[in-house]
């Protein structure tokens, strides 16, 4: 496999890049548009699972066997629900698929499924506005790019 195309699926799921870095990566390094926003948001669907997986599993192992961390979790988590849910109960699931489908820092995948998570959210119907919400995003970040093909000469040389 090219390492364009591996960097780009790891770009989709790494919290820091997710569909705002995949795609432009993929498609500044010769990946054809089209291609890339499938890469990118196929990526970045995987995301909610994985870290479902993850939250549903370590976390409550840690929780029954470090009681400083359950203490500490148990805090964090009343805290976050107080933050959280009075946006979630004005907007509900809608609220999540704008989260996640405004492709600003710190709104993606990964923030709206430990938030889900957090608030014991039902998980399908996360996982589907969730999914939405990539899909909104992928679309923003193609149209932006596809609108300004061309202009990426100005910042990159091309050899």
């Amino acid at each position: 496999m090219n390492k364009i195309y591996l960097f780009t699926l790891l770009f989709g799921i790494v919290p820091i890049f997710e569909l705002r870095g995949a795609i432009p990566f993929a498609f500044f390094n010769g990946i054809p548009l089209s291609l890339a926003i499938i890469l990118g948001i196929g990526s970045n669907l995987l995301v909610y699972p994985i870290c479902i997986f993850f939250l549903n599993h370590f976390n409550s192992f840690l929780c029954k066997h470090i009681k400083k961390y359950n203490s500490f979790y148990l805090k964090m988590k009343e805290k976050a629900i107080k933050r959280i849910n009075k946006k979630i109960l004005k907007f509900g699931y809608l609220g999540l698929m704008i989260f996640v489908g405004i492709p600003l820092p710190i709104t993606g995948a990964w923030t709206a499924t430990l938030g889900s998570w957090i608030l014991n959210l039902d998980q399908k119907k996360s996982l589907l506005f969730i999914s939405l919400g990539v899909l909104m995003s992928g679309a923003i970040i193609g149209t932006i790019l596809f609108m300004g093909i061309g202009f990426n000469s100005v910042f990159i040389k091309q050899i």
